[in-house]
């Protein structure tokens, strides 16, 4: 599981799962010692994380204090306590969007000063696939098909000083019509564009982590060939 908070990808591993090789510069055993904010630099392994460890871990990543931490690992002995002690502390908010394909290009859409992918809440009753599509519909005015399931994101944020827990199911589409494309200003959204492979590139530096993880997955499953039913 690869939770974003404060646009850190967070994973937490089962037992004797590891990164994989080259992804983490610094390992930390949590009960040799204290977790220090010093320690928390570039890419990160801890280990043995218990449930005190990880409100420290959490205080420390939602801290206005900056740090220097690009990834975090954590790995844990009884992983569906720790996750389910986790998935406590929020409140959860289920959510779906959509990548858009027009020929060789992307959908994306420039919002609260980032570019971002659409997306929106999922109302009761309504099924993840028909919230993806009704909402490209509703931010971006074109109409899109359904193609396959690229993967689900989770990503903390603070409303009304109240932790929250957003989990997104994002779908690969295919445009069908955009003749009167435009972007729904009422939901803070200030473009729309098409963009090229080389342009959605260069976007991604001015976007969240959790949108450049939708994109990885969605070439990932591309070049794997992965049948949309396992994902």
């Amino acid at each position: 599981m690869i939770i974003f908070i404060n646009d850190i990808p967070v994973r937490l591993l089962k037992g004797a799962e590891e990164p994989d090789p080259g992804q983490v510069n610094y390992s930390i055993d949590a009960s040799a010692g204290p977790i220090m904010r010093a320690n928390l630099i570039n890419h990160v392994l801890i280990r043995n994380v218990s449930e005190d460890d990880l409100d420290v871990i959490l205080e420390l990543l939602n801290s206005n204090v900056p740090t220097n931490l690009l990834s975090l690992y954590l790995s844990v002995t009884d992983y569906l306590r720790i996750k389910s002690y986790f998935m406590g502390k929020f409140r959860l908010i289920k959510a779906a969007g959509g990548l858009v394909r027009k020929k060789e290009k992307f959908l994306m859409i420039y919002r609260l000063k980032k570019w971002d992918l659409p997306k929106g809440k999922k109302e009761k009753g309504e099924r993840y696939k028909d919230t993806a599509i009704r909402e490209i519909e509703e931010e971006c005015n074109i109409t899109v098909k359904l193609d396959r399931k690229i993967c689900t994101t989770w990503h903390t944020y603070t409303m009304n000083r109240r932790p929250m827990l957003k989990k997104t199911r994002w779908y690969a589409m295919d445009l069908v019509d955009d003749t009167r494309m435009k972007p729904n200003v009422q939901e803070d959204i200030e473009e729309v564009r098409w963009m090229s492979k080389k342009e959605v590139y260069h976007a991604l530096d001015h976007s969240y982590e959790s949108i450049s993880f939708v994109f990885e997955q969605y070439y990932a499953s591309r070049e794997l060939k992965i049948p949309p039913q396992s994902l």
